[in-house]
């Protein structure tokens, strides 16, 4: 069989989601990993396949439609998300109309919720949740001629009747797995201007977190992974870790491969000292320069210490506000001392700190509120802050507030941007107006001297400089 993944392009003029974080549009290219798990799991049991990306690569659609009418794939495999939920159906489209018998197989949080758009013949299937063994077992399928039916995770149309199967259990770690597929996207360069060192590749350790936040969209598969587990368990999943050893096997094939820097994708990536120590450990070991995500109840004193010492060059802290009351509203789990705390003790140790605000999270933010974060925050001197608007992503409890509260513009979740546009209305606060806010927010926070000043004098080169300038441009202007 030949197979292929494919990751569409953009029909609109909009910028092509982002499929890793999975809701936002791309500022920079950053490698799918999860989906490279799946191409690897297909790998290592005896497959050839393809790999082809018409956003990296910059291609039409036309350029699709060409390809698809050439090429001749038994499967076409899909990573989905809810932005790019439009380009994907219409790729779909594109390749039953050229090969009415070819497969295509969606995955990703996009497909997990949205499952009966996704399925419009039954050469369509849908891979819910957590992707590697239920692709595997479905494609074996398909080379076997054999029935579907007992393969745990996969939806699809039988007899036109929608047929889900009973969901598979999530895995307590994911050691067995073989490492992404990155040989694949060897050829390509990917930049990451928090880093500002490449060879840049991604990486994750972890899967899930098990914090409560109302709103949360965590990254693309472990929110495919959380919708799945929510359906019969009504709760979070639990959370799969590596062992380190696993990490540094993967660290060493990065290092022979000559990367040199690396973001981990973790939804939370600090748990506990011993293993932050581990993972420094590691990392220092093969000279990498790294970043991650954290929560910022996690940062003590020797945790800050050791990611000082172990080439940590930055730490997105979900921060969201300053207000006491509005941080307890939204469960977030912290308070606006342990964010100075955090941010101290990161300073301390030369560690840079990015900021994610997200504006409009509850219904107790107003426009003061907003001001004063704005307020708080360029206070901090950090070295970067993130403005984005809250959106009411379905399979959270923040949907679920909005939908029941009437604050969705329109009555129903629609594909949005939280870079620049909301769908929120509150009867206090609009949409239209936490857009204005957000615009002038980003303005008057990325054009203003100290940040200009104390990026500009971290670039070594022209072409660090040229990267980081056009993902501001794309972050301020689309």
């Amino acid at each position: 069989m030949k197979l292929t993944f494919i990751i569409p392009p953009e029909p609109t003029k909009e910028a092509p989601a982002e499929r890793t974080a999975g809701c936002t549009r791309v500022v920079y290219p950053a490698p799918n990993i999860y989906e490279l798990y799946v191409v690897a799991m297909l790998e290592k049991h005896g497959y050839e396949v393809a790999y082809v990306d018409f956003v990296y690569d910059k291609k039409s659609t036309d350029d699709f439609e060409q390809f698809i009418a050439s090429d001749n794939s038994d499967i076409y495999y899909i990573w989905s998300v809810n932005l790019s939920r439009a380009a994907d159906l219409q790729a779909r489209d594109t390749i039953h109309r050229h090969h009415p018998h070819a497969y295509v197989c969606f995955m990703g949080p996009g497909a997990t919720y949205f499952t009966k758009l996704y399925l419009e013949s039954e050469r369509d299937v849908v891979v819910r949740g957590e992707p590697e063994y239920t692709t595997l077992e479905w494609t074996q399928a398909i080379d076997s001629n054999i029935s579907w039916s007992e393969i745990k995770g996969l939806s699809y149309l039988d007899g036109g009747k929608l047929q889900h199967n009973p969901p598979r259990a999530v895995s307590k770690s994911f050691d067995e797995l073989p490492f992404p597929a990155r040989h694949h996207i060897a050829h390509r360069e990917y930049h990451n201007p928090k880093l500002k060192l490449s060879p840049y590749t991604t990486m994750i350790t972890s899967r899930n977190c098990p914090f409560k936040c109302i709103y949360c969209v965590p990254s693309s598969l472990s929110f495919a992974r959380e919708l799945e587990y929510r359906r019969d368990n009504n709760r979070k999943p639990p959370i799969s870790y590596r062992s380190i050893e696993s990490v540094e096997a993967e660290l060493k094939e990065l290092h022979a491969a000559g990367y040199r820097a690396i973001g981990f994708m973790d939804d939370e990536f600090i748990w506990t000292e011993e293993r932050t120590r581990q993972m420094c450990d590691v990392l220092k070991k093969y000279g990498f320069k790294w970043g991650c995500q954290a929560r910022v109840d996690t940062i003590t004193e020797p945790t800050a210490r050791m990611l000082g010492e172990s080439g940590c060059l930055y730490v997105d802290l979900g921060v969201e506000s300053f207000n006491d009351e509005i941080l307890q509203f939204i469960k977030k789990g912290i308070t606006r001392e342990q964010i100075y705390n955090a941010i101290r003790l990161l300073k301390k140790y030369n560690v840079p700190v990015k900021l994610n605000i997200l504006i409009g999270t509850s219904p107790l933010e107003t426009k003061e509120t907003l001001r004063d974060t704005l307020r708080q925050a360029q206070k901090l001197r950090v070295d970067q802050i993130m403005f984005n608007i809250v959106s009411p992503f379905p399979g959270t409890e923040f949907y679920q507030m909005a939908k029941e509260n009437g604050w969705i513009a329109g009555g129903e979740y629609t594909p949005t941007n939280v870079q620049r546009e909301s769908i929120l209305n509150y009867p206090h606060l609009s949409a239209r107006e936490m857009e204005k806010i957000l615009y002038r927010y980003n303005l008057r926070y990325f054009l203003s001297p100290y940040v200009i000043w104390s990026h500009m004098r971290r670039f070594t080169s022209f072409n660090e400089f040229k990267h980081a300038l056009k993902a501001l441009k794309i972050k301020l202007f689309g």
